[in-house]
């Protein structure tokens, strides 16, 4: 079947069911070519194959509205609804991005990274549908791993009153990005057992009508299901049980390693050019592990995410009870925290930057006021890390530093990030945060502090005059350069690492202005409400002349790190230029 020729879900409404079984062969072809040329998302998308052009089938987007969760699992949605050739054609492979966009199509309505919103979404959508008087079905798919936020509980309960068509698609693969975690999977397992049929079926309790599918790989019955609900007059959950990876035997063997990943050997699954070096994941994970033999009451904490936190199911298995998995539900993990610390618990949770930013009540209300030593290790906070809109890694010294009470920490190097890990959960004076450098692992000799009790208080690695330029975290060694070219050309730069994102060394700045004409802050995050305005507002109308370096406040998607950098003057060259030119 020449897939070039699907240019919209009208060209496989013409196909019979025979047609349509060898379509779904022929795409899962194209998709596995791609995914293993290009990477990303492999086992959410595999697994939801058939489902999705089951959907496209009965149902006639973009008048039905079908809003997927996460929106990780909608490659074929993409290949079904005109962007055939970003996944036929290499050349194109990078035309679309790996999330519903809708500046991409008409079929698309919402940008969407983050897991648990697409029932409150389409809920949405439906309630704006009756104010209309429209008959369009609204179709919400969400995975079982997606259940346990609790934003998904909060859109089921309203959707279920709704008291018209409102359709819920529960893709149950028996998976999160790794096994799900909590007593909503009981319930689940129920009803998979019972082909449905057991008493005790969440869905209905909240209202919902309902409707099982045992072989929700097979378009056959996918199609029936869909069918009997479609224009269905009042909210109805159809509950498929789906095979994350199908079709493809290496992850269907290990669908937590092949939940994402990089280009892939076809034929083996084995990775191609796999990263080897050494990465603060498994610092963080090795460490804590050492730590949790010495304190039988530390605990580390994810949120559906043991992979960045470098937790591997071999590691999970080693640390035992120690280690936590709350599913998806950051809220939790972050409220949960608290509360082990209150109770004389040693809790460290580890969360990725951009999914920190579902907790902000939490770190407020739950922490901050009540003061309790809770840590959170902040992963992937940096320009270089995740660059599609719904995951950038830039805000969250803007959102932590600004909270009363939490001591946000910026280590500049494997050595001084252990050393600031193990004060932070020996500590017990209040809420710590540490702001794991988002770039490869650097090494630095020398001696680090061991305690940060005296907090706001920063270092000053190189005394000069002039200028000072204190650069945060995984900035320090742009510092460096440019402390460097600098003295290339006669000027000698004072260097600061300042340690502390959340506070200034109020005393420090004030000798600054004895002997510097110029200060320069630099940082990996955004600069409006970040660390650098924090700086600059001390000096206010002195005579320093201080320029914060940063990212500007707006939304990137899939930007080029090293163009934003360059845009940005975060460069040893544009950085130097730009001292040169201050002095002058």
């Amino acid at each position: 079947m020449d897939l070039n020729l699907i240019k919209s879900p009208a060209d496989i409404k013409k196909l019979d069911l025979n047609e349509l079984e060898t379509l779904a062969d022929d795409l899962r072809t194209v998709l596995l070519t791609k995914l293993s040329k290009h990477g990303g998302h492999i086992g959410p998308n595999l697994g939801f194959l058939e489902a999705t052009v089951a959907l496209h089938y009965v149902f006639d987007s973009p008048k039905d509205k079908i809003v997927y969760d996460v929106s990780h699992q909608s490659y074929v949605h993409k290949m079904l609804t005109g962007r055939m050739e970003a996944f036929t054609d290499p050349a194109k492979y990078d035309t679309v991005t790996g999330y519903t966009e809708p500046s991409e199509s008409e079929h698309d309505f919402f940008t969407i990274g983050h897991t648990s919103t697409s029932v409150s979404l389409a809920s949405g959508l439906a309630k704006a549908r009756d104010l209309k008087g429209g008959k369009e079905n609204i179709i919400a798919v969400i995975g079982d791993g997606s259940l346990s936020g609790g934003e998904a509980f909060e859109g089921l309960d309203y959707a279920a009153t709704l008291g018209t068509n409102f359709i819920v698609v529960v893709n149950d693969n028996e998976m999160s990005i790794a096994e799900n975690h909590g007593g909503l999977y009981a319930d689940l397992r129920l009803l998979r057992n019972t082909k449905g049929t057991a008493d005790v079926n969440y869905f209905r309790s909240l209202g919902f009508a309902y409707r099982y599918v045992p072989y929700g790989n097979d378009i056959r019955s996918l199609i029936k299901a869909f069918q009997e609900v479609k224009d269905y007059p009042y909210p109805v959950v159809v509950h498929l049980n789906t095979q994350k990876g199908n079709g493809f035997k290496p992850a269907e063997a290990d669908r937590e390693t092949f939940h994402y990943g990089g280009p892939f050997d076809l034929s083996t699954g084995a990775p191609i050019n796999p990263y080897e070096g050494e990465g603060y994941d498994d610092i963080f994970s090795e460490h804590t592990l050492k730590m949790m033999k010495e304190n039988p009451l530390l605990t580390v904490i994810t949120a559906g995410t043991p992979g960045v936190l470098g937790y591997t199911p071999e590691k999970r298995k080693a640390a035992g009870r120690q280690f936590v998995d709350v599913g998806i539900a950051e809220q939790q993990a972050v409220a949960m925290a608290s509360g082990l610390a209150k109770g004389g618990a040693r809790p460290v949770f580890g969360v990725v930057s951009s999914f920190l930013q579902r907790t902000y009540d939490q770190l407020s209300h739950d922490v901050a006021i009540n003061n309790n030593p809770a840590v959170v290790n902040i992963f992937y906070g940096t320009v270089n890390g995740m660059n599609d809109v719904s995951h950038l890694g830039w805000f969250d010294i803007a959102l932590v530093s600004n909270i009363p009470n939490w001591v946000y920490l910026a280590p500049t190097c494997a050595e001084e990030y252990v050393a600031m890990l193990d004060w932070a959960v020996k500590q017990t004076g209040g809420p710590v945060a540490i702001r794991v450098p988002g770039v490869a692992v650097t090494h630095r000799s020398g001696d680090f502090d061991t305690d940060y009790s005296d907090t706001n208080r920063y270092k000053v690695d190189r005394k000069g005059k002039d200028v000072a330029i204190i650069a945060a975290g995984a900035m320090y060694s742009l510092g460096e350069e440019v402390a460097d070219a600098l003295a290339g050309a006669g000027v000698n730069a004072t260097l600061i690492n300042p340690r502390f994102l959340s506070g200034l060394d109020t005393e420090l700045l004030e000798d600054l202005k004895a002997d510097h004409r110029v200060v320069v802050t630099l940082e990996d995050g955004v600069l409006d409400g970040g660390f650098g305005q924090k700086i600059a507002s001390f000096y206010g109308t002195s005579d320093v002349k201080v320029r914060n370096y940063g990212i500007a406040k707006e939304f990137l998607n899939r930007y080029d790190a090293r163009q934003l950098l360059e845009a940005s003057h975060l460069t040893s060259d544009k950085l130097t230029a730009d001292i040169q030119n201050m002095l002058k």
